[in-house]
Parts: C-alpha cells; sequence; structure tokens
C-alpha cells in the first residue's frame, strides 16, 4: 500500500491527483466499476468482470479496506485490462478482519487456501501477488496449496523486505493505526520522493493521500489492530524456506531501482523457485513497473506458455491435488527487459 497509493499522484513526474486522472483516464473505460462485499470468513473484495477464469488478486497491504469506488477501479485500470478481455474474472481480496496478534503470513495463506475451497469450488485459474504483502502470501499459499490453482505471477515482491523497508512498513502502519492519515501519506512520498527539497510539499501531498486512500478505511473497527499484525507479520518473514517447496509456476516481476528489495533480492528469490520466470524491468522504479505496459502481457504470455506443473504426491496433500504427473526439473528461466 505504501507504493501502490502514489500510483494516483505520479505522471509526467508532477504530484498532482488530476494529472493521475489523465494518466488513466485512457484505460478507465475498458475497466467494469467494481462489485464489493466482504465474503463470510471476514475478508473484503472488489470483482471485476464476469469471465469464466478466477484471477484471485492478493492485494498489497498492509490494510484490509473494501476495494471499491473509482479509484480502485482507476488503479486497476493500469494493468488489468488486458486480463479481463482475456476473459478473468478478477477478484481483489485483501486480508480477512479482526486477525489476533502473533498472525503471521503463513496464516494469513491459509485463510487464502480456504476461501479458494469455500467459494471457488476448490481451485481458481491464476493467483496474483502485489507487492510484500500479497507476494509474500503468494509464496506461502503456493508452496503450501499447489493444487488450488495453475499459475502464481508475483509483482514487485522478493523473499524478504529490505532492513529500510521493514522499518518505513512498521512506522507507515502506526501511523494508519493512530489515525493519522496525513502522516501517513507523507511518508510514502519521503519514501518514493528522497530528494524533495520544497517545504511542505510531502505535508500536503501526503494529506491528500490520506483523504483519497484512507478515509474510508479507519471507521472499519478492526483496521487499527489488522493494520498492524499484518504489517509486523510481513515485517517479520523471510520465505526463503517455502521458495523451494513451490510446485507450480511461478512469474516474479521486479526493477531494478526498488527500494523495498534490491535486485540482488529478486535474483535469488528466483533462483530459489524450482520453476520461476524472472522478468526485470531495467531502468524502473517501483512506480513506472506496476503501470508499465508489458505487465498485462507478460503475465498473459507466461500463462500461456507455461504448463501446469502437477505437484508430487505427498500422503499429506489430499488425493485430488496429485495426477502423479512429475515436476519439471529444468533451471529456472531468467528474463530481463531494457525500460
Amino acid at each position: 500500500m505504501r507504493r501502490r497509493t502514489t500510483l494516483a499522484l505520479v505522471a509526467g513526474g508532477t504530484l498532482a491527483v488530476a494529472t493521475a486522472g489523465a494518466f488513466t483516464r485512457h484505460r478507465l473505460g475498458q475497466i467494469p466499476t467494481a462489485v464489493s462485499g466482504i465474503f463470510p470468513n471476514g475478508m473484503a473484495y472488489g470483482r471485476l468482470g464476469t469471465g469464466p477464469k478466477n484471477l484471485l488478486w492478493i492485494r498489497t497491504g498492509p490494510g484490509n479496506a473494501i476495494p471499491a469506488g473509482r479509484l480502485f477501479t482507476a488503479l486497476s485500470a493500469l494493468w488489468l485490462g488486458e486480463l479481463l478481455k482475456s476473459g478473468y474474472s478478477v477478484w481483489a481480496v485483501t486480508r480477512k478482519r479482526n486477525m489476533p496478534n502473533g498472525y503471521t503470513v503463513a496464516d494469513m495463506a491459509e485463510d487464502y487456501a480456504g476461501l479458494i475451497a469455500d467459494e471457488f469450488d476448490g481451485k481458481v485459474d491464476l493467483v496474483v501477488g502485489e507487492e510484500a504483502s500479497g507476494g509474500m502470501i503468494g509464496f506461502c499459499l503456493a508452496a503450501r496449496h499447489p493444487d488450488r490453482f495453475g499459475h502464481l505471477a508475483v509483482m514487485l515482491a522478493g523473499y524478504r523486505l529490505s532492513e529500510e523497508a521493514r522499518v518505513a512498513e512498521l512506522d507507515f502502519a502506526r501511523l494508519l493505526a493512530e489515525g493519522r492519515r496525513s502522516e501517513a501519506g507523507a511518508e510514502v512520498v519521503r519514501e518514493m520522493y528522497p530528494g524533495l527539497r520544497v517545504p511542505g510539499v510531502a505535508r500536503v501531498a501526503g494529506a491528500v493521500l490520506g483523504r483519497l486512500f484512507f478515509g474510508e478505511t479507519l471507521p472499519h473497527p478492526y483496521f487499527a489492530s489488522d493494520v498492524m499484525v499484518e504489517a509486523e507479520a510481513v515485517a517479520a518473514f523471510d520465505s526463503r524456506e517455502v521458495l523451494p517447496e513451490i510446485r507450480v509456476p511461478v512469474l516474479l516481476i521486479g526493477c531494478d531501482r526498488d527500494f523495498d528489495f534490491p535486485k540482488e533480492v529478486y535474483e535469488e528469490t528466483a533462483r530459489l523457485i524450482p520453476d520461476c520466470t524472472l522478468r526485470m524491468y531495467e531502468n524502473e522504479t517501483v512506480l513506472q513497473a506496476g503501470s508499465d505496459k508489458r505487465l498485462p502481457r507478460d503475465v498473459l504470455d507466461f500463462v500461456g506458455q507455461r504448463p501446469r506443473v502437477q505437484p508430487h504426491r505427498d500422503a499429506a496433500m489430499p488425493p485430488s491435488a496429485t495426477s502423479g504427473q512429475p515436476v519439471d526439473p529444468s533451471p529456472s528461466l531468467v528474463g530481463s527487459d531494457a525500460g
């Protein structure tokens, strides 16, 4: 959320919401209005499209507000248009509400596994994990429940946050939990634009961010606690132990100017996953990579080109999850693109 929120303020190198509207206006016509709600297990969702294939979008965080409204649609327009036209129904789903203290990334992954079992007849076609929260949960979900989906695409996340990013994640969550929305927004702006020298710009832009993104979330009775539980779990998580256990094809999209995940973290993450295609967007920041026009096409090409890899037969795995097919032992395919 720290990084995604700035997309509505970035276009042409300016910090102006109006510019962001112009940036996405040409794509908005392709995106249907979201249908939003809360599943019985307490996980909020926003659904876009009515295609026959289901895409589970594990959204960035920290925070579990209902994905809804024109702003959610505008940000979705940055990359969802081609996927919707390709026959996907996109389900943007947040973490469940009222998580207990000490809840882990693995616990959150179990929530998504249960959701797929209960609400999607046991399987979805594609899972997309967005940034730190979504990506790390996606890694755990793929390692523990490979029978629940066909492919995993992780956007802008690696096995562990950098030390500076962990501090920033916790500071951001703490400000949100205390209701200090403008200050939380200002922290995002300072992180993305460390060279700002004009007095008051981060504060003013942060106030705009606070109203746009967090104005409707704080009345949620569990939000203050949930945002801290999620931030603490993500800051503490290191997925290197689970990555070798992943038995579905993984597309990992990164960029080489990422504050949260250095390039070597992306490369190590891809190396540890048995079947991983790494796409590095060179000379791009997170904001540029998250709105890169190549992103949806890379996802669709990956799904079309990589066959579904079946999990090994395991006594602890339900019979429906196994087919007897071996896992592809070939080395990871690593690709790189100039920005």
